[in-house]
């Protein structure tokens, strides 16, 4: 109770929240448990490294996936295999494939023979053997027979089942150029309708997914040149994300790869340094950082004497973090930075405390 009233009225006590220096005696120091760090040496001549994972486009992207249901005969490839477009990499024995072709080949039969009658029809009447009625009747009767067949010829298309013969197994092709990612069924298992089989990619370019701190990509523009730390593996970025993610508090960029995609792998996670982000970058422990009013700050230590010491509240940029250290511009090597006893001067800062 005693600690509570004295760090009651050493906020009290605290200058309101403006840009002057936080002046505290060494009881207050005291009291609230402050610990200053030494800055270290900036990190030289390397650009903000920040996380990325490696994704394919997805419009590089297909899925083989059986169009009706029946049962897996045979897979031509296996995972890391490349193919070409059109080429067959699975069997399906399936019997509704054999009922599309059987309806498909009825509905053929009987358009052409209705419209066989139509063109009988239209002789007859035209010679005034039989009557309009008849004649718009045959004429109905073909119009819809012909839409059948069509339909129904659409959905062996779209079932990849060829037309005019009856029996076989369904053979199910490559939509792309590309590589084999995953392989989704096995031999011999009976899959549904729109089961995938395989994950097919073509991996040139490939994209990469970076999480930026909202500053840090506020500072970027499309076109800024992107590339893998400690690499030669690079590109351009291609988007910047709008939302924010609430968790990390970071914004998703793209970038697209154009040199040494081959090297990378999708699903991978490396380290991404992006031009425009580097700077006079510290290390800090995350612990010295706090936010207000939408700024992110470091309180710095301004001067010392027998009375006690001053802190200053210095805005800063996060360029990247990981675990409880992040890295940060807007501090010089050699500031002594507050890394304890901070929000004690936050509250402080912003006045918490005074009557």
């Amino acid at each position: 109770m005693p600690h509570l009233l004295l760090l009651a009225g050493l906020l009290a006590a605290s200058l309101s929240a403006t840009a002057e220096p936080l002046l505290l005696q060494a009881a207050q120091i005291k009291a609230l448990g402050i610990e200053t760090t030494v800055a270290g040496s900036p990190q030289a001549g390397r650009a903000g490294t920040l996380p990325g994972r490696v994704v394919v486009p997805t419009e590089q992207m297909r899925i083989v996936a059986a169009p009706v249901g029946g049962m897996v005969e045979m897979l031509a490839v296996a995972p890391g295999a490349t193919v070409k477009r059109g080429q067959v990499v699975a069997h399906l024995a399936s019997p509704q494939a054999l009922e599309l072709q059987r309806d498909a080949l009825q509905s053929s039969s009987q358009a052409a023979l209705l419209l066989q009658n139509l063109k009988r029809d239209e002789i007859l009447f035209a010679e005034g053997i039989i009557a309009e009625a008849r004649l718009q009747a045959t004429r109905s009767a073909a119009a819809q027979a012909t839409a059948l067949a069509s339909e129904r010829r659409q959905g062996l298309a779209m079932a990849g089942v060829a037309p005019g013969k009856l029996g076989g197994p369904l053979a199910l092709t490559a939509g792309i150029d590309g590589i084999v990612l995953e392989q989704h069924a096995q031999l011999g298992q009976r899959v549904e309708a729109a089961a995938p089989l395989y994950r097919i990619a073509k991996l040139s370019p490939l994209w990469l997914e970076i999480q930026a701190p909202l500053a840090t990509a506020a500072s970027l523009k499309p076109g800024a040149p992107v590339k893998m730390a400690g690499s030669e593996i690079g590109g351009k970025l291609i988007a910047i994300g709008r939302a924010v993610d609430s968790a990390s508090q970071t914004v998703l960029l793209r970038a697209e790869v154009s040199h040494g995609a081959e090297q990378l792998t999708p699903g991978q996670v490396i380290e991404v340094e992006i031009a425009g982000t580097s700077g006079p970058q510290i290390s800090l422990p995350a612990s010295a950082l706090i936010r207000d009013q939408g700024k992110t700050l470091a309180f710095v230590q301004v001067s010392t004497n027998d009375k006690g010491l001053a802190f200053a509240a210095r805005p800063v940029r996060v360029v990247s973090q990981g675990g409880d250290s992040v890295v940060v511009d807007g501090i010089k090597a050699g500031d002594k930075v507050a890394v304890k006893g901070v929000s004690g001067l936050k509250a402080m800062l912003t006045g918490v405390g005074k009557e």
